[in-house]
């Protein structure tokens, strides 16, 4: 009942608003010569960090194809940001991407969390409206053909971590300590306990938490005592440090593996960062790359914003060339041309080389980042 209740009050939502579509389409007015990107996240509140990285590494791709044009040649079209803050709410992405509308949006760039996409998907949709999400992981999210992720799905970031622990690690027993509260550590989770029973791995242990829980001593310690030989724990890099540090505390001597969420833990530790040691964790992004194209973004992201990127600057800053790239084959900034332009798009990227699938979700290579002295190493197998 409770799921139908949800359902039920995300379709009235949607039907609120829109009654005003109209209004804010007949407001909209600018320069047929600029592409306007509208792109949200949460800017304020407990998952600031992430809606932040989606906007830095947004300016920075902006930018630099502004100033430098795409594969050496002029795009031929201004591109313009205009990101708003949506607090990783579905009524406030809502309201967000009315506002985006109404100041000339011609695709949208997001949004940053699940449950927001899941709003804005069905609203893009009926707009036919492109929309790429850059970190939006969530299965569901490209059903609409309208829209494209930059971001792996939750699914296959189960079924690929199951297949690296079972077969590639050769662990048999493992625990699991998940986001019950997040749609993202619930896909990842449900996929990798399917995964790793079909791949004789035994869930010896399945703990669950909410986000922005401070104490994880009950959970770690019936992990302890399970016979887990790894934890796995799909989850943000925010709820990650504490966890981590907390069983670096309790003297849990059991190697971890994690998530594309986990992308950042280290930053969030800083000078504790060594009790995340041993722990591998998948992700579309390797900050330490030492190809000329993740180097200069790391190193302009550093000089602009005083931090190391994450995979959410990185999947926004890619997001940002596959939309140029769709504007390229396309010349035009009309809805439906981009996003049937969006089928031939191949983007080199800072998060590898890629193009979409017919479902709208990228085809590229998953990387494992080792954490060795505090710091991130590639791990190779």
């Amino acid at each position: 009942m409770q799921k139908r209740m949800k359902k039920i009050v995300a379709v009235a939502l949607v039907v609120m608003l829109t009654m005003v579509t109209v209004a804010c389409k007949s407001g909209a007015s600018k320069d047929s010569h600029t592409l306007v990107i509208g792109s949200m996240g949460p800017i304020t509140g407990a998952n600031a960090v992430y809606g932040t990285s989606v906007k830095n590494g947004a300016t920075i791709a902006v930018d630099e194809i502004n100033q430098k044009g795409l594969d050496g040649e002029p795009l031929g079209v201004h591109l313009e940001l205009k990101f708003e803050d949506d607090q990783a709410d579905a009524q406030t992405a809502a309201n967000a991407y009315f506002r985006l509308l109404s100041e000339g949006m011609d695709v949208l760039l997001g949004a940053t969390t699940s449950g927001a996409c899941q709003i804005v998907n069905k609203l893009s949709e009926r707009d036919d409206l492109l929309m790429v999400t850059p970190s939006g992981s969530a299965n569901n999210i490209t059903d609409p053909d309208n829209v494209y992720r930059i971001c792996f799905t939750d699914p296959s970031q189960g079924t690929k971590i199951a297949e690296l622990i079972s077969k590639t690690l050769n662990y048999k027993k493992a625990a699991v300590l998940y986001d019950v509260s997040s749609d993202y550590g619930k896909g990842v989770h449900d996929q990798f306990v399917k995964d790793a029973k079909e791949n004789g791995l035994e869930i010896v242990s399945d703990q669950s938490f909410n986000s922005g829980d401070k104490d994880f001593n009950t959970q770690l310690t019936t992990i302890k005592s399970s016979g887990a030989e790894v934890i796995f724990v799909p989850g943000y890099y925010q709820d990650v440090s504490f966890i981590l540090t907390q069983a670096n505390q309790l003297g849990l001597n059991i190697p971890f593996v994690g998530s594309d969420g986990w992308d950042g833990v280290t930053n969030q530790l800083g000078s504790n960062a060594t009790v995340a040691d041993g722990a591998i964790f998948l992700s579309p992004f390797f900050s330490a790359d030492t190809t000329p194209n993740v180097k200069n973004f790391v190193e302009e992201y550093k000089e602009r914003f005083d931090s190391i990127p994450d995979q959410f600057a990185a999947d926004a800053y890619d997001g940002v060339y596959a939309i140029a790239k769709a504007y390229k084959i396309a010349q035009s900034t009309e809805s439906e041309m981009l996003i049937e332009a969006m089928k031939e798009v191949e983007v080199d990227g800072i998060t590898g080389r890629f193009s979409f699938d017919e479902d709208g979700n990228p085809n590229k290579e998953a990387k494992y980042i080792q954490i060795e002295n505090g710091e991130y190493t590639l791990f190779e197998y």
